[in-house]
C-alpha cells in the first residue's frame, strides 16, 4: 500500500508538471490509444501497480488539461495544491459526511468553513448551507427548500403529500436562466414549459420592469454571473419587487458569487445578501476538485424540512449533522478541500486569483479588438465573447484554435451572433500563458479567415 501511494503521488506530480508543455485538448492518437483500457474483464485481480502503470500511460494523455492555465472553454477553475493535497488526504480517510457520528472531523469542518464562506460572501448571517456535487444539485437543494416554504405557508406538507393535488406554484426566470436551474426545477416537479421568462437586456441581465404580477407562491430565480457574458442581474430591485408580493428569490451564483470576495468587484453582487437562497460552485473560481457545490438557505428550518431524514439506527446529533442539509445521504467529506482553499489563500489571496483572472479577461479582449475582431460583451468578470466575422468564420476560427492545442475555447450562441467564448477562472494561468494563449487565437485567425 504504501510503495503504491507514493508511486501514485509521484506520477500524479509529474502530470501536473508537463501540463505547461502538453496541449490542451488531447492528440488523435491519444483518444485511440485508449481501447487499450477495455477489453473483456479478466477473471482473476491485477497487480494494482501494473493497473496504476496502465492508467497512466494510456490515461493521462487522454485527460484534457483543465487543471493547466491554458483551458478557457467551460468555466472550470484547476485544482490548487493545498486543496488537491486535502482531497487526497480525505480520500485516505474515507470518511462518510453524513453525520457527526459517522465523521466528528468533517462535521466539524464542514460547520466552520460554512461560517467563513458566509461572511465572505456577504450572505446574512444566520443563513445556514450544505456541502453538493454543484450548482445544480445546490439550486436543487435550494429550490427544495422555497417549494417546503411556500407550500408550507398554503397549508400543505408537500415532503408527506408530495405535488399531487398541491397548490400551484409560479416560477420567474430571465431569459438568461442558466440549464443547470432548468433541471433542477424539473427535477423538483416543477416543470421547464411552466415557468415564466422574463425579457433580458443586451447583456442578458433579467429587466426588472417586464417582471409579471408576483404573489406569496412565486419563485424568482435570478443569475449572478451570466455564462456567456458575466452580467448580473439587478438582484437588489429584484428582490424589493418580490418581498414586497411575499415571493421567494433564488440567486444562481454558481460562479458570480465569489465576486462578493474581491473588493474591485464587489459592486457587482450588490443586493445579493437580499435574496433568500443561494447556489454556487467551489470547483469553478475557488478551484477546489471536482465535484463541489454549496447551496445557502436565508432559514434554516426551511433547509432542514426540506432535506431531513431519520431511521430508528440514527445516533441522535450532538450538533450539526451535515446530512439533515443536503439530498445526499451517504458523501465523501467535501469540506476538506473548501477548507484547505480557503484557510491556503486567507482573504487577501482568494481576492487576488478572481481579480487576477478577471484582468486575464480584459487583457484578451484588448488583444482581441485590437487586433480586429469584435467583442460583443461589456467585460465586466472572467468572461469574453469574441465573433470572427460570420458564424461560418467563427466556427472555423474554434475549430483550427481547438486542433492547434495551444488553448482551448469553446463557441456559443449569443443573441443572433456566433461567438467563441473565453472563460479565465484557474489559478494556474498566468501572463505568460494567456499572452501565449492570445497570439494562438490570432494566428489561427488570421490564417483561417
Amino acid at each position: 500500500m504504501d510503495d503504491l501511494l507514493i508511486n501514485t503521488a509521484r506520477r500524479a506530480s509529474q502530470y501536473l508538471l508537463g501540463l505547461r508543455e502538453r496541449r490542451v485538448f488531447p492528440s488523435p492518437e491519444a483518444l485511440a490509444a485508449m481501447s487499450a483500457l477495455g477489453g473483456e474483464l479478466a477473471d482473476g485481480p491485477i497487480d494494482p501497480a501494473q493497473l496504476l502503470d496502465l492508467l497512466c500511460r494510456v490515461g493521462s494523455p487522454a485527460t484534457v488539461a483543465t487543471a493547466g492555465g491554458r483551458y478557457f472553454g467551460y468555466v472550470i477553475g484547476g485544482s490548487l495544491p493545498a486543496a488537491l493535497a486535502a482531497q487526497w488526504l480525505a480520500a485516505a480517510w474515507d470518511q462518510n459526511a453524513f453525520a457527526v457520528a459517522t465523521s466528528p472531523v468533517a462535521a466539524a469542518i464542514e460547520e466552520i468553513t460554512l461560517r467563513w464562506l458566509v461572511e465572505l460572501l456577504g450572505l446574512p448571517a444566520g443563513c445556514v448551507g450544505g456541502f453538493v456535487t454543484g450548482a445544480t444539485m445546490a439550486s436543487f437543494t435550494c429550490i427544495a427548500a422555497a417549494r417546503h416554504a411556500l407550500l408550507g405557508r398554503a397549508g400543505w406538507n408537500v415532503e408527506e403529500d408530495g405535488l399531487f393535488g398541491a397548490p400551484a406554484i409560479q416560477v420567474v426566470v430571465g431569459e438568461e436562466v442558466h440549464v443547470s436551474v432548468l433541471k433542477a426545477l424539473s427535477m423538483l416537479g416543477l416543470g421547464r414549459r411552466r415557468i415564466v421568462r422574463v425579457p433580458a437586456d443586451d447583456q442578458g441581465r433579467m429587466r426588472v420592469d417586464s417582471l409579471p404580477r408576483l404573489t406569496p407562491a412565486t419563485i424568482v430565480c435570478v443569475q449572478a454571473g451570466n455564462v456567456n457574458t458575466g452580467a448580473f442581474d439587478p438582484v437588489r430591485e429584484v428582490c424589493a419587487r418580490a418581498h414586497d408580493a411575499g415571493a421567494w428569490v433564488h440567486v444562481d451564483g454558481a460562479f458570480g458569487l465569489w465576486a462578493a470576495a474581491a473588493p474591485s468587484l464587489a459592486h457587482l453582487a450588490a443586493g445579493i445578501a437580499e435574496g433568500d437562497s443561494w447556489a454556487t460552485d467551489a470547483h469553478k473560481w475557488l478551484n477546489v476538485p471536482y465535484d463541489s457545490g454549496l447551496a445557502f438557505v436565508r432559514e434554516p428550518d426551511y433547509l432542514r424540512a426540506a432535506m431531513a431524514t431519520s431511521a430508528a439506527y440514527f445516533a441522535p446529533a450532538t450538533g450539526r449533522d451535515p446530512g439533515q442539509f443536503t439530498p445526499e445521504c451517504s458523501r465523501r467529506a467535501r469540506g476538506v478541500e473548501v477548507w484547505a482553499a480557503m484557510r491556503s489563500l486567507g482573504r487577501r489571496g482568494l481576492a487576488d486569483m478572481i481579480e487576477r483572472t478577471c484582468r486575464y479577461a480584459r487583457r484578451f479582449a484588448q488583444g482581441l479588438a485590437h487586433a480586429g475582431f469584435s467583442i460583443l460583451n461589456e467585460v465586466v468578470l472572467n468572461q469574453v465573447l469574441v465573433s470572427f466575422g460570420t458564424a461560418d468564420r467563427t466556427r472555423r476560427v474554434i475549430k483550427a484554435l481547438q486542433e492547434d492545442g495551444t488553448c482551448w475555447c469553446g463557441g456559443t450562441e449569443w443573441q443572433g451572433h456566433t461567438a467563441m467564448r473565453i472563460s479565465v477562472s484557474s489559478w494556474a494561468t498566468t501572463d505568460d500563458d494567456v499572452e501565449r494563449s492570445l497570439e494562438a487565437m490570432i494566428r489561427v485567425a488570421r490564417r483561417t479567415l
